[in-house]
């Protein structure tokens, strides 16, 4: 399918031929019919893809922020492998679009196949042939509207919301700065709510559109729009005052200040300078308000992503019934869309309309881009098997996942791991797979492999294609590492292997009726350092204390690994490393587990604060301080480990000690290494060779018990046994 995309490091903006993306529980496959491009915030988001490195650095500082503190923990390779994954990634363009729904997930019924919808959010409703849209952020469209006005929707939606937070009422005066797309339709809103309108831009273009879209009267000039307000509103100001401009410049928040009356209301919708003039605010006692996109659930995963709805006794509007208003107005032909559109290019031509909207050269208002109809589309490419095939003496791999620590960490290390035959066996890399078609294609153009797909099935047929690296969310690692054990593939999943015991039963079994190996992703056994150390306890005789703390940093409180569905929360999906670690060193494995929360700091974030202590079969004893509270600048990991007399001290793996008869031995150089590329190898050559798994599946049970029952722990604030017997390994 063809999808519009830009390269966010070189800013290239291309139409592209991607997979079409895949169908997932809760939303709707639609194949598109007409998609909006938001001339003003698209503009943005294209001239930051297009500037220079300092350029992008200026537009986000928060994520310069992100890369020192990455640069001070981890050193400069692994930092630099995630800018580069970063920077290479392709960014999906569009928000706003509307089609004819040809597939529909599970719990998504009210929908229907052949519902024409008007489908709206960043990342779903992008300009694309078919795209996936979840049940919140999609809405069917009248009878009486046609499906280019209803691609209008999500913009519409966004004047409505900043309508809705100033709160207007009949025969009241309004004024409008900013009169681009929003703007315009924030003028036809309002005059259909009984208002009076007032509408002001420096472009006397989009001024005497405005009078066409209803306003009571414009104005294009700073020194004049006062005189213009007084007039409308017989000498007593505006009641309120909506910001639809985009600019860095103060000026729209000065001059709402100027043209509102007593204790009026100022929305700021449009993204503006908001050095707000105190004296201007304080002498009138004006209300300031912002606008957040097209209404409540915007923002909010569980709302947008996973479908749960708002009470409509308690949230009146949402995105998605202001989306289901701007529609019905339309129907009622309160609101005029084709007199906004200025513009049309099929999907093909999307390029002309981009330099058109950044270069400028004639007025541009609402640009439609048209999509071929069922009748006339191409069918689905597929490539030809021999652009897949494998030579005889070759391995092929394939990935499903490509999130960014796969792209920022596994991808890299599983290149690196693939560049030296092994035992005169070479690794191809096959099938790459993503929910979306340009993560799927992106990321397989970027790392080499023969090609990309939407659907993990085919990963699963190919006959060319022996091992399989997995990467995607938590909750689906199971699943996907018990069906491709089932199809014989060699399985390297990343951690955590599973998220419920049901789960890890199901994964156990598929491992007893496979020819393939199972591996998790637990790296740091496999680091040089912590070798080095576990090398020089190898004639211990006495059991170990080990302490790990790990300064884990926070993850916001939307963030999904704090789903219990969907990401088992940090202990299951994190602290597993360090179970796993705590085994390794002492060769043993856990008899039981207590556990420790600290209960969260405030209101806005998660603490992830917990203290983990193992029992080892040895009489070992391991205890795990994670914490989330820390100051990011520290390092992340630091391990000490006590045993006969003896002492090793880990820092981050970049650097250790070994302390032992009073005589202090440092360990590495300084480097980082938390042992990713060794572990691919390792896995690699185990499947060259026939050996066994890298680690064994008593310790990846044991681990993985272990993380459901620190989390047991910390509920009940027992120890809890660990019992592998049931698992019969």
């Amino acid at each position: 399918m063809k999808q519009v995309v830009q390269n966010y490091r070189t800013g290239e903006l291309k139409v592209d031929e991607l997979p079409p993306p895949a169908l997932k529980p809760g939303g709707v496959l639609v194949r598109t019919s007409y998609s909006l491009i938001s001339s003003g915030t698209e503009r943005t988001a294209v001239e930051t893809a297009q500037s220079s490195l300092v350029g992008k650095a200026r537009s986000r500082p928060d994520l310069v922020r992100q890369v020192l503190d990455s640069f001070k923990r981890e050193g400069l390779g692994s930092t630099y492998e995630k800018v580069k994954a970063k920077l290479s990634q392709s960014k999906a363009l569009g928000y706003s679009a509307a089609g004819v729904v040809t597939e529909v997930g599970h719990d998504a019924t009210e929908f229907r196949v052949g519902d024409r919808v008007a489908c709206a959010g960043g990342g779903y409703a992008s300009h694309a042939e078919f795209i996936f849209v979840p049940r919140n952020l999609c809405c069917k469209i009248p009878e009486e509207v046609t499906e280019e006005a209803a691609s209008y929707s999500t913009v519409g939606a966004i004047a409505m919301q900043g309508i809705r937070q100033a709160n207007p009422s009949l025969g009241e005066c309004v004024a409008v700065i900013g009169l681009g797309l929003v703007g315009q339709l924030t003028v036809q809103l309002l005059k259909a709510a009984g208002c009076r309108v007032l509408g002001f831009d420096i472009d006397q273009a989009a001024c005497e559109l405005a009078l066409r879209s209803g306003a009571d009267s414009v104005s294009s000039n700073f020194s004049s729009s006062r005189s213009a307000c007084d007039s409308l509103s017989n000498g007593r100001g505006a009641d309120s005052v909506l910001i639809t401009a985009a600019t860095k410049s103060s000026e729209p928040i000065e001059l709402a200040a100027e043209l509102a009356r007593d204790r009026a209301r100022i929305v700021v919708v449009g993204s503006v300078g908001m050095d707000v003039p105190r004296h201007s605010f304080y002498a009138k006692e004006l209300e300031l308000k912002l606008s957040r996109s097209y209404g409540p659930g915007r923002y909010d995963p569980e709302y947008e992503e996973k479908g749960s709805d708002y009470p409509v006794g308690y949230v009146r509007w949402t995105e998605k019934r202001n989306m289901e208003s701007f529609l019905r107005l339309v129907a009622e032909g309160k609101v005029n869309t084709t007199l906004l559109t200025t513009h049309r290019y099929t999907v093909s031509n999307a390029s002309k309309a981009y330099d058109l909207i950044v270069n400028g050269g004639e007025r541009v208002c609402g640009v439609i881009l048209e999509y071929p109809t069922a009748e006339e589309q191409k069918p689905r490419q597929v490539l030809e098997p021999g652009t897949r095939s494998v030579a005889g003496d070759e391995i092929g791999i394939s990935f499903l996942g490509a999130g960014n620590f796969a792209r920022g960490v596994l991808l890299p290390a599983a290149k690196r791991g693939t560049r030296q035959p092994l035992n005169g066996i070479k690794f191809r890399l096959a099938g790459m797979c993503a929910a979306t078609g340009l993560s799927a294609k992106g990321t397989g153009d970027q790392f080499g492999f023969a090609y990309s797909t939407t659907d993990y099935k085919e990963l699963l047929s190919d006959q060319n294609s022996q091992v399989l690296f997995i990467a995607t969310r938590h909750d689906s690692h199971a699943r996907f590492a018990a069906e491709a054990l089932r199809n014989d593939k060699h399985v390297f999943v990343e951690k955590p292997l599973a998220i419920t015991e049901g789960d890890l039963r199901d994964v156990v079994a598929a491992v007893r009726e496979s020819k393939g190996l199972l591996m998790v992703g637990f790296n740091r056994r496999f680091a040089p350092l912590a070798i080095e150390i576990k090398s020089r306890f190898d004639q211990r005789s006495g059991p170990m204390t080990i302490v790990y703390r790990v300064n884990a940093g926070q993850l916001s409180r939307e963030h999904w690994a704090h789903d219990a569905e969907e990401g088992g929360g940090r202990i299951i999906g994190e602290a597993c490393h360090f179970i796993d670690f705590i085994q390794f060193m002492t060769g043993a494995l856990p008899v039981n587990v207590s556990a420790a929360a600290v209960s969260a700091s405030n209101s806005s974030a998660v603490d992830d604060s917990s203290v983990l202590t193992l029992t080892m079969t040895d009489g070992s004893i391991g205890t795990v301080i994670y914490t989330a509270s820390g100051d990011p600048t520290v390092p992340k990991e630091r391990v000490e480990i006590f045993c006969d007399r003896s002492v090793a001290t880990l820092d981050d793996f970049r650097r250790g000690t070994f302390v032992s008869n009073r005589k202090t031995v440092r360990l590495g150089k300084g480097t980082q290494n938390k042992g990713h590329s060794e572990e691919v190898v390792a896995f690699l050559a185990a499947v060259v060779r026939g050996d066994s798994a890298p680690i064994g599946i008593e310790s990846l049970v044991a681990t993985t018990l272990s993380s459901f029952a620190a989390v047991e722990s910390t509920r009940t604030n027992e120890p809890v046994a660990i019992d592998l017997r049931a698992f019969e390994i």
